[in-house]
């Protein structure tokens, strides 16, 4: 069975094509003579690492952040803020629980959080690849079962990889796109070939999510809703619902891997349920209701104010500080650089230097949270204070003509005195907003046509933080003469409108991982700045950052995928494409004592589905 792939796939495709310029010449096109060089080198093996080898052997018993020996039972509850109308996480169409994407299907193998970038095989028992990742492939493992005990197969998964390319959400058909052929090659083998030269595209087909074909056979896919529960081979299976209220999965008592070593200490409780709430400020007030058992707090000032309740006092509640090593990322207001007004880096730098953060980090958190420094920041990721040198400075030399200021020399964003009114910053606001042809006329900030200078600052309802930051800053602006128009709008037309860029200013948040890869396209590429709906809010449209970004997926070791990172983090951060805000390096979680998370962390800490995957429920005995 060979599925061979020529036809474009919208603009998903298109974007790959575009960027197989960036990629080593001649790598569009894989020669025979280089697959026979590189098979004779491949060996199947139980893991995958980005770079060198997976730090757990071949015969280990469990990973290292959980506890191997957790009882199995009782159940999490945790709260979410807005609805939701379907039960498939893997289309377009539909408002799904984002946590169903995780739990509702496994990939032929499963990501270690106890390392950067690492897989070990899952569904699939062995993996093989050559030296310059231009194919990956599997063996099934002969026990891998859907939860009605069918046997997941082949079939299954090249149909899954079809589907999810070419019918499934948008996240799905840039890899499907980079695939050149995919076919069976023995009872319990598929392999894929890619058309690039992409070290994680290997990684990312090993992640990719493996549906049932048959159940498929007389539904529509792309369809959303609550009446289809698509068939798992996870853990987990969706057992009660009620549409926009709650979503209750229980633990497959039958699940096919609960003997593997990589889910040992995993999938621990007997039911998770996700309980919605239309108001997201009620998520807390349920949980110290005890409608709920565990929640997750980003507020540190609330985190030390608020959690004085009676179980807290009584200790039936217990406060969780976890740290982690990952990115900050980028959380903040976002510029729309697509618009005239923020097409100026002055313009943008002024937006920053009026910006409070220290007067608005007092009367929000008491100054108890510090600020982001840049994108990669608190990660060895991140750019390095100071000029840039060694393979950092190699990297960047070539386009110096065309790099903003700070990038070589270094940047970081202004400090402010913590005082209502800054005047050195205004001052310093004032001064950019000159160079960049803006001027205070008659109180308000024109340019020579007389043109004032204004924008829309768009929010989503129940959105409370982020709009008393705003209704500080917009009277900071206003010591500017700018009085930008503010839009609070409900989720469904919050989504439409960053669907299609419809805005001046935005409220954005990238999580950034240790082991950044095709995904920055897709937050900071130039195909992503003109995609409607594209994750690329600020509209950044810089080819140095697309190169930067092929540097860093064709890297061959860790020392020079760093070195890119670096480079990629300082071309972003002086871009001054967004205001930064808090930086969480810690996450706060309260839970019901029963409630208990392993004492080994993972390099990633509270991460995606942690809470879900490695917590566990023991009493007092």
């Amino acid at each position: 069975m060979v599925n061979n792939k020529n036809t474009g796939r919208g603009v998903f495709y298109i974007m790959s094509q575009q960027y197989i310029h960036l990629f080593k010449k001649g790598t569009a096109v894989l020669m025979l003579s280089t697959a026979f060089a590189c098979a004779a080198m491949a060996e199947p093996t139980h893991g995958l690492e980005m770079y060198g080898a997976p730090e757990l052997p071949a015969d280990f018993t469990a990973l290292p952040y959980v506890n191997p020996d957790a009882p199995k039972g009782g159940r999490i509850v945790t709260g979410e803020g807005g609805t939701f109308d379907s039960l498939n996480p893997f289309i377009q169409k539909g408002n799904a629980p984002w946590q169903l994407r995780f739990m509702m299907a496994e990939g032929l193998m499963g990501r270690a959080f106890s390392e950067p970038f690492t897989l070990y095989c899952l569904l699939c028992e062995t993996v093989e690849t050559d030296e310059n990742r231009t194919w990956v492939e599997f063996t099934l493992r002969d026990e891998a079962r859907f939860s009605d005990g069918s046997p997941v197969t082949v079939e299954d998964v090249m149909w899954s990889f079809e589907t999810l390319g070419t019918k499934g959400h948008g996240r799905y058909a840039a890899l499907w796109a980079q695939i050149e052929r995919m076919e069976q090659t023995g009872p319990n083998k598929v392999k894929f070939t890619f058309n690039v030269e992409n070290r994680e595209l290997a990684l990312l087909t090993a992640m990719r999510p493996i549906l049932k074909k048959s159940y498929w056979d007389d539904k529509d896919f792309t369809q959303s809703g609550i009446e289809n529960i698509p068939v798992t081979s996870a853990p987990y299976v969706v057992t009660d619902v009620n549409p926009g209220m709650y979503v209750e999965l229980s633990r497959n008592p039958d699940y096919w891997g609960k003997d593997l070593p990589f889910m040992r200490g995993q999938a621990n409780f007997d039911t998770v349920r996700f309980e919605y709430f239309a108001d997201p400020s009620l998520v807390i007030e349920a949980f110290k209701a005890g409608e709920l058992n565990a929640h997750r707090e980003i507020n540190v000032q609330i985190w030390d104010d608020h959690y004085d309740f009676p179980a807290v006092e009584r200790g039936d509640v217990i406060k969780s500080v976890i740290p982690h090593q990952r990115p900050t990322g980028m959380t903040g207001f976002a510029m729309n650089t697509r618009l005239p007004q923020f097409a100026d880096w002055r313009v943008r730098q002024a937006m920053i230097e009026a910006f409070n953060f220290d007067y608005i980090n007092e009367a929000q958190t008491e100054s108890q949270q510090s600020r982001i420094t840049s994108y990669f920041s608190n990660s060895p990721l991140g750019m390095r204070p100071g000029p840039a040198e060694g393979r950092v400075l190699e990297m960047l030399e070539p386009y110096k003509d065309d790099l903003l200021p700070g990038v070589l020399e270094g940047y970081s964003f202004p400090k402010t005195s913590g005082r209502e009114m800054d005047r050195g910053a205004m001052r310093r606001a004032l001064k950019l907003m000159e160079e960049a042809g803006w001027t205070i006329q008659d109180g308000q900030m024109k340019n020579a046509d007389g043109q004032p200078f204004t924008f829309e600052i768009v929010l989503s309802v129940g959105e409370d933080e982020n709009q008393s930051i705003i209704d500080t800053y917009t009277q900071m602006l206003l010591q500017l003469g700018i009085q930008p128009k503010i839009s609070i709008v409900d989720k469904a037309q919050y989504t439409q409108r960053m669907e299609t860029f419809d805005f001046g200013m935005t409220p954005v948040r990238y999580g950034l991982s240790l082991s950044p890869g095709n995904e920055q396209y897709a937050y900071f590429g130039q195909v992503a700045a003109q995609t409607p709906g594209s994750r690329n809010i600020p509209g950044i449209n810089d080819p140095v950052v697309d190169d930067l970004i092929a540097r860093m997926l064709n890297a061959t070791d860790r020392e020079d995928s760093l070195a890119a990172t670096r480079a990629l983090d300082r071309v972003l951060s002086a871009g001054r494409y967004a205001i930064p805000l808090y930086a969480w390096n810690e996450s706060y979680n309260a839970h019901v004592k029963e409630l208990h998370y392993p004492e080994s962390l993972p390099l990633y800490g509270d991460w995606i589905m942690w809470r879900e995957m490695t917590w566990y429920w023991e009493e007092e005995k």
